[in-house]
């Protein structure tokens, strides 16, 4: 199975009300357990790489050839797009297309919206030319991305028109209350705001900063035009807590696969349960039906 793009993907789980389930990488039994997941759950899946998170992650053609081996060594029949998270540059989505990830985001939130709209025209240019798809964002998702702490911003909804009527992005992140990280009390969406936005846009909406949202909210956003869910803090938490359980119980343990291995099963349970959250557990035969 070669990866492929989010595109298709996005479009079936939309108009079937699911949604793709994107976790991130933080390194080799991230990418393990999230095939591994997506595989028993027979879900497409998207495997993320923060772009601040590159370098240690070994660079873009490491990450890439990383996944796509591990797809044919794990057999995985399920589709599988490998997406650079939150682009911090022009430069640096194109770097990633040329290394053969299959979608690509450039986050351009942070600039003024004509800034982000041409950011945004140029990679998604560039990139729908070698069949990449392409993410764009509006507003401003909170909390702590990659060590870096912002607030929210309501993405305007005719600043989400402009941009998707100016780029033909596949997938658009409009920030409506989600933060990235530990939610501190309940989560407050925007739905109304939400439900403006889809109707106006009409491509698949992304949503950042996904873990910790109760089920309810997170099952309103996907019936309101939510295609792709993004999920990497319950993750890391999983894994954490599973390591630390293992070193608390053997002090003098320094085996590195029996420390890890139990944070790989974590990793996998949680990406489990999120894909059934989503309900697309057994979509996998449908979207490749579909988008082949």
């Amino acid at each position: 199975m070669s990866l492929r793009s989010m595109t298709g993907m996005l479009k079936v789980a939309k108009a079937n009300h699911y949604a793709v389930g994107q976790f991130n990488l933080n390194g080799l039994q991230w990418a393990q357990a999230i095939l591994a997941a997506a595989e028993e759950e027979q879900a497409p899946i998207i495997i993320a790489a923060s772009d601040r998170l590159v370098p240690f992650l070994g660079g873009y053609h490491v990450i890439t050839a990383m996944v796509r081996e591990l797809v044919q060594e794990m057999k995985i029949t399920v589709p599988v797009a490998l997406h650079l998270d939150h682009g911090k540059s022009v430069d640096n989505c194109k770097r990633a297309v040329d290394a053969g990830f299959t979608s690509v985001m450039i986050d351009g939130s942070h600039y003024p919206i004509a800034d982000n709209i041409k950011m945004t025209a140029e990679v998604a240019a560039y990139a729908h030319a070698y069949g990449v798809s392409v993410e764009a964002e509006v507003g401003t998702v909170g909390g702590m991305e990659d060590g870096l702490i912002g607030g929210i911003c309501y993405a305007d909804p005719q600043e989400c028109l402009a941009l998707v009527t100016e780029t033909k992005v596949d997938a658009l992140a409009a920030a409506l209350g989600s933060v990235h990280g530990e939610y501190q009390g309940e989560p407050v969406l925007g739905f109304k705001e939400m439900e403006e936005i889809s109707q106006l846009v009409g491509i698949p909406l992304v949503l950042h900063g996904a873990s910790g949202i109760p089920l309810e909210q997170l099952k309103r956003t996907i019936e309101l035009g939510h295609a792709k869910v993004n999920i990497n803090t319950e993750c890391v938490q999983a894994w954490a807590a599973a390591v630390r359980n293992v070193l608390r119980a053997e002090p003098e343990l320094y085996n590195p696969s029996a420390i890890l291995t139990p944070g790989t099963l974590a990793i996998k349970e949680t990406v489990r349960q999120k894909i059934r959250e989503f309900a697309s557990s057994g979509m996998a035969k449908e979207c490749l039906e579909t988008t082949a």
